[in-house]
C-alpha cells in the first residue's frame, strides 16, 4: 500500500509539471503569435498609408505567410524608407 501511493503521489506530480509546462508552452506561443500578427498588420498598414495597397493585394497575403517577427520588422523598417512600392515588391523577392 505504501508503494502505489508513493508511485501515485510522483504520478501526480509529474502530471502537474506537464500541465503547468503546457501552459507555459501555450502561453509563450500565444504571445509570439500575436506579436508576428501585430507586426504583419503594422507592415500592411505602412504600406497601405504610403503608397494605397489593397487588403487584397497578393502582396498582402504574401507578408501574412511570414513567420519569422524579426524578417517582418525589417520590412516594417524598410516599407518606411522605399521609395516606391514596386521597389518594396523587389525587396521582399530578394528576401524570399
Amino acid at each position: 500500500m505504501y508503494e502505489s501511493s508513493v508511485v501515485q503521489y510522483f504520478t501526480e506530480k509529474a502530471l502537474e509539471q506537464g500541465i503547468e509546462q503546457g501552459i507555459e508552452q501555450g502561453i509563450e506561443q500565444g504571445i509570439e503569435r500575436g506579436g508576428r500578427e501585430r507586426a504583419v498588420e503594422d507592415l500592411l498598414d505602412v504600406l497601405e498609408i504610403r503608397f494605397a495597397l489593397a487588403a487584397s493585394d497578393p502582396l498582402a497575403a504574401r507578408l501574412g505567410a511570414i513567420d519569422d517577427v524579426q524578417s517582418l520588422k525589417q520590412l516594417f523598417r524598410a516599407a518606411i524608407q522605399v521609395p516606391s512600392l514596386e521597389a518594396f515588391r523587389h525587396l521582399l523577392d530578394k528576401a524570399e
